[in-house]
Formats: C-alpha cells, sequence, structure tokens
C-alpha cells in the first residue's frame, strides 16, 4: 500500500480560465525556439549557425564545463536564427521545422555507462534539476535520490499523465533506479492507483503546492548539506524511458492554454519551445485592455511576447490574463466589492467562498516596504524552514545562516506562494534565485 502525506499548509487560487473538456487538438509550430535561461548551472555554447541543416537530436548549444552536455533541437530542419542581446548574450536559437522529422542516430545504449552518456547528450538531461541550487545536475556526480512528479497542483494546471503512456513511464523509473545508489520516488495524486516495481510510490493531498517537488522531498527524504538529488516530472521520466527503450526522442507535449482571457480554454499537442503565435493563433479574447501571456502559470511562469516568444520550461501551461493597466476601481484597494479576492479577508467575497473562480489581473496591489513579521508565508508554505529569516540571511549574504536555514532545500518555486501573500510584495523567487547562485559561486 502506497504511503500517503497530507500537506495542510497551502493555498488554491481560484482563477478563471480552467481546460475543461478532455479533447487535445494538434497544433505544430513552424518555428522552435531554445534559450538558455530555461537551463542554468552551465555556460552554453552555440554548436550552430544561421542556415544549417539539424536532425532531431543534434546539439544547438552544448555546456562549456563538459562537452557532453547538450541543448538538442526538438525538430529537423534549418537553424533559423541566433539571437544574442548584450554582451552576446546568446538569448534564444530558433529552428525552421522541416516536413521530414529525421533523427540523429544515437548508437548502442546497452550499458549503464552508454546510457548515462547519451542521456546528456540528447538533451533530456538537461531537463532533470538538481536540489541545491536548482540547475541542471553537475555531471559525474550520482544522486543520493532521484524525485519524480507525476502532478501539478500550480494555478489552471491540467493533468499532468494527460498522454502519457505509463509503460514508457514505467521504463523511465527503471532506468532512473540505474543512476542513483539511492532510492527513485514517484508522487501522485491521492487515489491515483499508480503502482511501480522500480520506485518508491507516495500519494499526496492537499493544496499547493502539494505538487511541487520541493514539498515532496521535504514530506519524504529532506536534503542535508553535502548530499545532491535529482528532480523532474513525469513527462520527462517518460520521454527517457522512450528514448532508452525505442531509441525514439519524443520532444512532443501536451500544452494547456488557460486564464480568463483565453476564448476557450483546451488542451494542445504540440513540440516543446513552439512558438506562440502558431499555439495562441485565434485563442485570445479581442478587447482593447493588454494582455500579459505567461508561460507557465501565474506564480512561476514568464512573460513572454505573443508574437516572438516561445514556449518555455516546463512546456506544459500558456496563461493568458489582463494587464490591469486600464483599471479604473471605485475607491481602489478600500472597495467592498464582493467579487475582489482577498487571502487576508480584506475584501467581503469570503462571506460567498474563496473556492469559486475570481478575476485577476496582473497588478501587484500593495506596496513595496521592509519585511513583515505577520506569520504571512508560514500559512501557505508547507516546508519546515523560516522563511522571513532565511530571506533576511540570503540579502545580507550571510553564508553560513543561509545553510542553517535551509537553502539547500529550496528552489524559487517554492516560494511562489508566499510571495503571492506577502504584504511587502517582495520578489521573493529572484532573491532565493541570486541567493543560490551565489552561494554556489562561493562554496564549490
Amino acid at each position: 500500500m502506497n504511503k500517503v502525506i497530507k500537506v495542510k499548509k497551502g493555498l488554491d487560487i481560484p482563477l478563471m480560465g480552467m481546460v475543461e473538456e478532455t479533447s487535445i487538438a494538434e497544433r505544430q509550430a513552424g518555428r522552435i525556439g531554445i534559450s538558455p535561461e530555461d537551463y542554468p548551472g552551465y555556460t552554453w555554447k552555440v554548436a550552430v549557425k544561421a542556415g544549417d541543416i539539424v536532425k532531431r537530436g543534434d546539439a544547438i548549444l552544448y555546456a562549456k564545463e563538459d562537452e557532453r552536455v547538450s541543448l538538442t533541437s526538438p525538430v529537423a530542419g534549418e537553424i533559423d536564427t541566433v539571437a544574442r542581446g548584450a554582451r552576446r548574450r546568446i538569448e534564444y536559437v530558433s529552428i525552421k521545422a522541416s516536413a521530414s522529422q529525421e533523427q540523429r542516430d544515437f548508437g548502442e545504449m546497452k550499458t549503464t555507462a552508454e546510457r548515462e552518456e547519451m542521456l546528456m547528450r540528447s538533451g533530456l538531461f538537461a531537463l532533470i534539476r538538481q536540489r541545491p541550487f536548482d540547475i541542471v545536475p553537475f555531471s559525474g556526480i550520482r544522486p543520493r535520490d532521484i524525485f519524480v512528479t507525476a502532478f501539478d497542483t500550480a494555478p489552471l494546471a491540467s493533468d499532468m499523465l494527460r498522454g502519457v503512456d505509463l509503460k514508457d513511464l514505467e521504463s523511465g523509473l527503471k532506468y532512473l533506479k540505474e543512476m542513483t545508489d539511492g532510492e527513485v520516488y514517484l508522487s501522485v495524486k491521492g487515489g491515483s492507483g499508480i503502482e511501480s516495481n522500480f520506485a518508491q510510490v507516495v500519494e499526496f493531498a492537499g493544496p499547493h503546492p502539494a505538487g511541487l517537488v520541493g514539498t515532496q522531498i521535504a514530506a519524504i527524504s529532506p536534503i542535508n548539506k553535502g548530499e545532491y538529488v535529482w528532480t523532474l516530472d513525469a513527462v520527462t521520466a517518460a520521454r527517457i524511458g522512450k528514448f532508452f527503450t525505442t531509441k525514439i526522442l519524443d520532444f512532443s507535449t501536451i500544452v494547456a492554454l488557460t486564464g480568463e482571457d483565453i476564448a476557450k480554454p483546451k488542451l494542445v499537442k504540440t513540440t516543446i519551445g513552439a512558438e506562440l503565435s502558431t499555439l495562441l493563433k485565434g485563442e485570445i479574447k479581442a478587447g482593447e485592455s493588454k494582455k500579459r501571456v505567461i508561460s507557465g502559470n501565474v506564480l512561476t511562469g514568464k512573460q513572454v511576447d505573443p508574437e516572438a516568444g516561445f514556449l518555455g520550461i516546463p512546456y506544459r501551461q500558456i496563461t493568458v490574463i489582463d494587464e490591469g493597466d486600464q483599471a479604473d476601481e471605485f475607491m481602489g484597494w478600500a472597495s467592498l466589492n464582493p467579487k475582489k479576492y482577498s487571502v487576508s479577508r480584506t475584501f467581503p467575497a469570503f462571506i460567498f467562498g474563496l473556492k469559486k473562480p475570481y478575476y485577476f489581473d496582473s497588478r501587484i496591489k500593495g506596496g513595496h516596504r521592509a519585511v513583515i513579521m505577520t506569520g504571512e508565508y508560514d500559512k501557505v508554505f508547507p516546508m519546515d524552514i523560516y522563511v522571513e529569516y532565511l530571506i533576511k540571511a540570503i540579502i545580507a549574504k550571510d553564508i553560513d545562516k543561509m545553510e542553517q536555514l535551509g537553502i539547500y532545500e529550496v528552489a524559487p518555486e517554492d516560494f511562489a506562494l508566499a510571495e503571492f501573500v506577502d504584504t511587502s510584495k517582495l520578489e521573493l523567487q529572484k532573491i532565493v534565485r541570486e541567493g543560490l547562485d551565489y552561494l554556489r559561486k562561493e562554496t564549490i
């Protein structure tokens, strides 16, 4: 019988724009974009130039620190653009997909050592994350354990396992088991009924962030200083299983088009890194108000240009909401409008229930000020960490206190809910990202 863990602290934000239908439309993009910014931890070098012809699985960028670690082309086609920004920093590489989708031959993958190398060369290794530091894993280091999450509790997230072949997932867990001396843990939604011969299955129940791997690690087996673990989602694990079993490198993904400003929220099958102009064509509601397009969910996603941008990690969701720049509310923050949502019960919406869908836009609706010890973070942060003190230690760049307060256990996404409820409106995720990067630079 699977172990069941109940997460009590957290918050499900009731946004409008959930996908209701189960059918999946197919929409293949003509251009695919890969951004090094989505893959922290390595210095990426370009392996191609505009006009080059590539196969699916050919290296587009490689890591300066270990040339085996590659970001590969999700499609066969022609290199369209190598876009650079300030100081020649690589912003993205785009590929024009061709009609014929020929794949690179990766050769034999019979031994564990061969599979580990092909994992790095295929680009699948770059989809895994390592804790501490929340980066693409260090090559050559075997993780203590590997944590695979099979459900997502973020706002408007869809079923992660929809479209995933459970046989591929089981194969992926089998091969991941070879790469650690410890355990492989598969976290699933309570009542899913999923079993595995190669992983310890743990069921989780409760509000967001129950679906975040950081919450799951803290509940199953916390990280100590000097230990390394890998984390990935079930979609990536299934890709790994399919690759090692059939030699087919599958970069397809099912994306949920969500948010109140999507005319009809739906599921779309496409390729990771797909251009947004194709995915969103005819999907955004017409109107005078400016829209914010987010690759990901509203808590941890990245704002992108709907005309020139590409689908970014984790490649599972696009959210569209109003910017709110034309909002004109009577009495502003002092309004008694029952349609306004508030965690702190500032507005009377709680009388009617906080679980029904509410209208949200991108406005912060708060003021920047010093850290206030109100206990707000503790209500939504389920990990055994003193958030305010850790944030202060990061700002002060006090490495000893950062280590004592649990920085090795966390990633920026773990602080997204705390950032949402924060009275001071601090950019907690940015602070934690900068703290992790500083710690890695100073200690490794």
